[in-house]
């Protein structure tokens, strides 16, 4: 790498933490200060693609108040020598659906932890208006201790509410993964805090069990199951799962929003009470924090489902 690609203005680029589609995520440092952040830095293919140029500017507009510990902190959004990119904290480089790829025991063990904290950011950008609409592992940042942040905010929307509501078509474009959708958002229909709520239960799913509670054939098939089909227990993959925390996790999954709980936070309320195994999992003798590089996928952290998007 020649020293004119070292740099965006005045960022060092160190270390090529993760490559996407259509951005690449750098390790960075700051020049002046020495101060490190990640970069989320159009490739050369979408350098001049407007509609990638405005996700990425939408991704600063939603993040840029978001200020919790719980959520990644998006800085700026700032173009040098003709190359659009996000600066960011710099946070761990393993998200959920990486470590789950190595089976449910990778995060077992302080999953508690992890999921409360998830909730809290989830529940935070929900004060703040905003419905994230593409919440999966994926989108979950792990730290070695359980530290985790919510990411990706480019598909996320304005809660609705008066003429918003009363103007709203449905069968609108539909965006989101196929595995963590919602019914009312597969049919294009309102979103609102009980989307999330439902993709959240997805996701609580696949963290007991290692694999999303719906699969199918065809890519229709399984958006159909979302919409019909009984809503599986964890328990049936894993019997170390409390009945109670099972409950939990279908109410939070009903096809009908007004039989979910009505916010994160009343999620939380019963969660705090709520034992989520009956025997306490141990660590695994190997983290999956030992060699995150090892992890890397195509387009974890990265992609923009501009339209609908399998699990992968």
């Amino acid at each position: 790498m020649s020293k004119s690609r070292d740099f965006l203005g005045p960022y060092r680029l160190t270390r090529l933490i993760r490559q996407g589609s259509t951005c690449d995520v750098w390790e960075a440092v700051e020049d002046a200060t020495q101060d490190r952040f990640a970069l989320k830095v159009l490739n050369n293919r979408f350098r001049k693609d407007k509609s990638e140029i405005a996700s990425l500017k939408f991704e600063y507009t939603v993040a840029k108040d978001l200020i919790s510990p719980r959520i990644i902190r998006v800085i700026d959004f700032r173009v040098e020598s003709g190359t659009p990119f996000l600066i960011m904290e710099l946070f761990s480089e393993l998200n959920m659906k990486q470590a789950l790829r190595q089976g449910p025991e990778s995060l077992a063990f302080m999953l508690d932890k992890i999921v409360e904290q998830a909730a809290e950011g989830l529940y935070y950008m929900h004060t703040k208006g905003w419905i994230h609409r593409d919440i999966k592992p994926d989108n979950f940042l792990v730290s070695p201790d359980g530290e985790t942040k919510l990411i990706d905010f480019t598909i996320a929307e304005k809660k609705k509410s008066g003429f918003g509501k009363l103007f709203h078509r449905s069968g609108s474009t539909v965006q989101g993964t196929r595995s963590y959708m919602a019914p009312e958002q597969i049919q294009g229909k309102i979103c609102d805090e009980r989307t999330d709520v439902y993709s959240f239960g997805c996701v609580l799913f696949e963290a007991v069990t290692g694999k999303p509670p719906f699969t199918g054939q065809t890519p229709n098939d399984l958006l159909t199951k979302h919409l019909n089909a009984s809503i599986p227990s964890p328990v049936v993959y894993n019997d170390n799962v409390t009945p109670e925390f099972a409950a939990l996790v279908k109410k939070m999954m009903a096809k009908k929003p007004s039989q979910r709980p009505d916010s994160m936070w009343e999620f939380l309320k019963v969660y705090r009470t709520t034992q989520v195994f009956k025997k306490r999992p141990k660590p695994p003798e190997k983290s999956v924090f030992d060699n995150p590089q090892g992890f890397k996928s195509s387009d974890d952290m990265l992609k923009k489902p501009s339209k609908l998007t399998d699990e992968e």
